[in-house]
């Protein structure tokens, strides 16, 4: 199985054979940084894993292809994609026998034949693996992810009867669907939403009728879900993103540091042990929730929109434990 490093130099070496530069060992080993060994067993690999009819051309001092009709594997698997691939296979395991067990045993197929060798995946060997989803994810039905994945490929409008949680109410949406994401067991739709006449994120466990109609839609050839995404704070994205700065105390900044709370964030030290957590969001009403459930160990400083939300939060759930109290001493 070949490495990732390993993958590349082999794809460069295909794509330099391919465009006719007749690549040599020497080239190459400068061009990678590496020995000329290593190039060798590159092209052994190639030879001898995946049939590369490769041969040398004296006169033009590099490889060739006795075939130029000869092509890489359609899928070509790295150790590390292999392994992604088996841990997928975990997580997919609670969907056998829903409509995600065909696509599923056809990815399995798709790299069997992609490969010289056998590949086989035994689900009980994963056993050494598992994911745990929260206990609070909601449930959703696994035929609605199937259609709106297809729906996603096929570029194609989708109805939905969606329950606003805000409003607590039901209503029919159209629906330009463009990404499905998965945040803790929790599944969520990026779709163009044409009664707001903007991008949205859909909880999917919100949806309890949908249609994928014949009306197909052009998607925006700019959108990136990941650009997008980077404006929200958890699954929420809100309005206009602007800069949110907690600090934390020296006991809870231990495990802050642990992790990326977002990509546009930075850490900044302070003296008596603890940090400040600076990040741009949107998604305010997300941030004052995870920013209360580490009670006083955070604080935040900015913006001051977000300080007041939280204080006042904190107003009224110290109201409902001090009513508490007086309804107990009466």
């Amino acid at each position: 199985m070949a490495s990732r490093q390993q993958l590349e130099r082999i794809l460069k070496i295909d794509e330099l054979i391919r465009a006719g530069k007749y690549p040599n060992p020497r080239q190459l080993a400068r061009e990678f940084g590496v020995q000329e060994r290593t190039i060798y067993l590159d092209r052994q690999f190639m030879v001898d894993r995946l049939g590369a009819p490769i041969a040398y051309d004296r006169r033009r001092g590099g490889w060739y292809y006795t075939d130029p009709n000869w092509a890489l594997p359609t899928v070509f698997v790295t150790e590390g994609e292999l392994l992604a691939f088996l841990l997928s296979v975990e997580v997919a395991k609670r969907y056998l026998g829903t409509p995600f067990e065909k696509p599923l045993l056809s990815a399995v197929g798709k790299i069997r034949r992609s490969l010289k060798g056998q590949v086989e995946v035994n689900l009980a060997e994963l056993q050494a693996v598992s994911f745990l989803t929260s206990p609070s994810s909601v449930a959703v039905n696994e035929r609605l992810l199937f259609e709106l994945q297809r729906a996603i490929v096929e570029n194609r409008k989708v109805k939905i009867n969606y329950f606003t949680a805000s409003r607590g109410s039901w209503q029919e949406r159209v629906v330009e669907p463009y990404h499905l994401f998965n945040l803790r067991g929790d599944w969520y739709l990026v779709a163009f939403d044409h009664f707001r006449q903007a991008m949205r994120v859909f909880h999917t466990g919100r949806i309890d009728r949908w249609r994928v109609l014949p009306e197909t839609f052009v998607r925006d050839p700019h959108f990136s879900p990941q650009e997008w995404m980077k404006q929200a704070f958890i699954a929420e994205r809100g309005e206009e993103p602007v800069e949110v700065a907690v600090r934390f105390d020296a006991y809870q900044a231990r495990y802050i540091r642990e992790r990326c709370w977002h990509p546009t964030q930075r850490i900044e030290e302070l003296p008596d042990g603890g940090l400040i957590l600076y990040f741009t969001t949107g998604g305010l009403e997300e941030v004052k929730r995870w920013v209360m459930s580490y009670g006083s160990h955070a604080e935040v400083l900015a913006p001051e929109s977000l300080r007041q939300a939280v204080k006042e939060e904190l107003k009224r759930t110290l109201a409902l434990y001090e009513e508490r109290n007086d309804e107990e001493n009466f």
